[in-house]
């Protein structure tokens, strides 16, 4: 290396040196200081004595540095010795152990409390050292609890006849105690809404969440009461049976090992203070900007309102929901992935570098560790942390449960109306209804530095305004650094008025000295420079849910939606109630395997036709709301209700150029009461024949009387005791003819009965697909005529019949 180079690369190290020792990372800072000096001192060598000089006070500037910082901080932690360690942990270990034992006894759960006041006892009388002090009269008032629960009357301690603690504990109790917790499964949310029907899972979709709880090869089974009684406690420190997660390539460079907390400070916290704070997440190297910036719009919300919404999914916990620190090393995150709740186990061993820096996301406040648990959680069920990034969307709703709703931003399409989104976002985020993030398309190298902005990157929205008729958005990059360079920002000196900064309470100058990654941004900068919004509702706004677990299988219907959706999923809405009002439906399609997430070629959407009946012709009549394929594992449908309104709706489940099974939620949230049930084909039998107009037999339609009577004929015989039988009958052909159908009934097996129609037409002819419903058939024996619109227009066709009760088909 030339000397040149060496200044360069040293100018370089004291960069990181100096941003390091601003963060406060002094070991860190210290290795690039000391990087610094070796560089100046080797390029030193190669000048002359003039220009040694000041380079050499440099590089004593720097190791004076480096020397006052290393003396300072050790690298991996702060710790006495090794015993010390091992007596504070079990310290901590036996107090974790008597929380639990009274947070369940004041809760009533007399069994769980027996056992736990059993387990701290014992395990304070395995070490000596313990049972000193307040300690001491810790236990001893647990071991009187604990009998005074069992019925038992305990001697003094001191007496020889006295049992051992452990042993009293051990005997059963004298009365039975009803379990507080019992396993519950049920259709509403986390929030437990009014649920609008039965409340009781089928068997199929049973068989469905049981499929789908496996996802890259884990069990992830749906979070239940029960799962609340979770064991947290073990004799050695809990290691995941799973294993640790995947690195990615980034991590693998710098790693040095896996460390529990203690290891990396020394006094480890879920949370420090009341609610969490969105400034001190910071995202690192792996590729989750979507979900730390769901973490920091989440962290915001429980500052600002006053309610724990994510922290309160990490257990244990205390009765206000707050989780705590288990010295015991397991934690238990409740995600909300593939249609319902479910629980992930994991340890809390975390990669960190030589320097004892974490390789996760992590809070910048150095004791607590929900940001890197809720991470390590969601990486897990996504195969690791070599992720291959998501949406805020589908991080949000796996995070908290919440509605997701995806708004491109598209300026050139007449149906976007960006004041309208701006007011939405303004008015609802300030009432809390909705959590909002928002992210950046593809970028070119010049605008991204021209800008500051991240190319295809989420942006944590933390709150919208309008101030001196200007509308302003405050952004956070979850980086924790790398800030928006335009209108606003804080190197901006045009536009912020000394009003403005008094209403936003932002000093420029101020926040210039120190990159935060957090900025306003005005809305059109917004509309430029970004593509999408996310946003992800409060389904508190709602009084009614349900929800329905299905599977698609592959070979159910055509592959494309084009003639026909009578195979696909139906569904009929029905609203109980003439008011206005909404009902939202969100489609969530299952993911059990990475790949879904890294080639993603399922597109899904729904349609909704008025008329609450089984549709079968996708644009005959058009649907009332006709939906777009996206492929996001959710997709959202708004039902917007007036007087007027129809108050009976099909829906219909569709993909593109469906190739594989897919299982998949389908859920209503609602204002008012409703029913949402699955349309089921009263059809039991079905008959299927093959035939083919050519020559004269391709007759064409009865506008055609002299050529018609030689179509094709069948005879389709009804056998049954019912004369109010259910018929379908369907016809498929060459797409370039158009086609259709008479059925005529030609005898009834009970003549006293009335026929409901002599014959009758399937109705306008149609390209490639015919169908139609018959109700009320007697039984007997009917003719079915295919037939082409025109003449001499030759070519197969099947005709497929369809019936509630047996029936035989034949040619005539």
């Amino acid at each position: 290396m030339s000397g040149q180079d060496s200044i360069e690369a040293a100018v370089e190290a004291a960069k990181k040196a100096v941003q390091f020792d601003q963060q406060g990372e002094s070991t860190i800072a210290a290795y690039y200081y000391e990087a610094a000096v070796r560089l100046l001192n080797q390029a030193a060598a190669e000048l002359s004595p003039d220009q040694q000089e000041s380079l050499m006070k440099k590089a004593t500037d720097y190791s004076s540095r480096a020397s006052e910082l290393k003396n300072r901080t050790p690298e991996l932690k702060i710790e006495e010795d090794s015993s010390k360690t091992e007596a504070k942990t079990r310290l901590k270990q036996c107090h974790f152990l008597l929380q639990q034992a009274i947070e369940e006894d004041e809760q009533g759960d007399k069994d769980e409390a027996i056992e736990l006041y059993a387990q701290a006892v014992e395990y304070c009388t395995q070490y000596p050292d313990l049972m000193q002090g307040e300690l001491r009269a810790l236990i001893l008032q647990a071991l009187d609890r604990a009998e005074e629960l069992k019925g038992i009357k305990r001697n003094d301690p001191a007496s020889p006849s006295a049992p051992s603690p452990a042993k009293v504990i051990q005997q059963k109790p004298t009365t039975s105690v009803t379990p507080r917790h019992k396993p519950e499964l049920h259709r509403g949310t986390s929030v437990h809404l009014q649920v609008s029907g039965q409340d009781t899972y089928s068997e199929e979709e049973k068989q469905v969440l049981l499929h789908t709880s496996r996802i890259n090869k884990r069990e992830y089974v749906p979070f239940m009461s029960v799962d609340l009684s979770e064991k947290f406690q073990y004799s050695i420190p809990f290691t995941d049976k799973d294993g640790p997660l995947p690195l990615v390539e980034k991590q693998k460079r710098d790693f040095y090992k896996f460390a529990r907390p203690e290891e990396i400070c020394s006094d480890p916290c879920i949370v420090a203070g009341q609610y969490p704070n969105y400034l001190s997440i910071k995202q690192t190297v792996i590729s989750d900007c979507s979900f730390v910036a769901s973490l920091a719009v989440s962290a915001n919300y429980e500052r600002k309102f006053g309610r724990k919404l994510v922290t309160a999914i990490i257990y244990p916990q205390s009765r206000d929901k707050k989780p705590l620190y288990n010295p015991f090393g397991k934690y238990m995150i409740k995600l909300h992935i593939n249609g319902v709740a479910r629980k992930v186990i994991i340890d809390d061993s975390l990669p960190i570098d030589r320097f004892g820096r974490l390789l996760c996301s992590y809070s910048s406040n150095k004791n607590e560790f929900w940001v890197s648990f809720l991470e390590k959680a969601y990486m897990k069920v996504m195969g690791g942390y070599d992720f291959p990034g998501s949406n805020s969307n589908i991080d949000l709703h796996a995070l908290t449960g919440w509605i997701p709703e995806r708004v491109a931003i598209r300026l050139k399409e007449p149906d976007f109306n960006k004041e309208s989104l701006f007011n939405t976002l303004e008015t609802r985020m300030e009432k809390g209804d909705v959590l909002v993030t928002v992210a950046t398309g593809d970028l070119s190298d010049y605008e991204s530095e021209r800008s500051g902005l991240v190319p295809t990157h989420a942006y944590a929205v933390m709150d919208v305004q309008t101030v001196e008729n200007v509308k302003l958005l405050k952004l956070k990059n979850p980086w924790s650094h790398l800030r928006w360079r335009g209108n606003y920002s804080e190197l901006d000196t045009k536009h912020w008025t000394p009003e403005l900064q008094r209403l936003l309470n932002y000093d420029p100058n101020s926040a210039a000295q120190f990159d935060n990654g957090v900025f306003w941004i005005d809305y059109e900068s917004v509309l430029r420079f970004f593509d999408v919004f996310y946003m992800n509702w409060n389904p508190e706004l709602f009084s009614y849910t349900y929800c329905i677990h299905q599977s698609w299988h592959a070979g159910t219907g055509p592959v494309k939606d084009v003639y026909t959706i009578g195979s696909n999923p139906q569904y009929s809405l029905d609203i109980k109630t003439e008011s206005s009002g909404a009902v939202w439906l969100l489609l969530t399609r299952h993911i059990t395997e990475i790949d879904d997430f890294r080639e993603n070629k399922e597109y899904i959407t729904l349609f909704v036709y008025k008329g609450g009946r089984k549709v079968y012709y996708p644009f005959d009549p058009p649907p009332y709301i006709d939906g777009v394929k996206i492929n996001s594992p959710h997709y959202l449908c708004k039902i917007i209700l007036n007087p007027s309104s129809s108050r009976k709706y099909t829906v219909v489940v569709s993909q593109y150029e469906k190739s594989t099974t897919i299982y998949y939620t389908l859920r209503a949230y609602a204002t008012c009461p409703f029913t949402l049930t699955k349309i089921v084909d009263p059809y039991r039998y079905e008959k299927q024949v093959t035939g083919q107009w050519e020559g004269i037999t391709a007759g064409g339609c009865p506008n055609h009387p002299m050529t018609y009577p030689y179509n094709p004929k069948y005879k389709v015989e009804v056998d049954s005791p019912s004369n109010s039988n259910q018929l379908l009958v369907e016809l498929k052909g060459p797409k370039q003819y158009q086609m259709g159908f008479d059925v005529s009934i030609l005898k009834l097996n009970d003549e006293t009965v009335t026929a409901p129609f002599r014959s009758r037409s399937s109705g306008a002819y149609r390209s490639g697909y015919i169908v139609m419903e018959l109700d009320n058939i007697p039984s007997g024996v009917l003719q079915v005529t295919p037939s082409t619109f025109l003449p001499q227009q030759e070519g197969p066709f099947i005709l497929i019949v369809k019936s509630s009760a047996p029936i035989q088909i034949s040619r005539m």
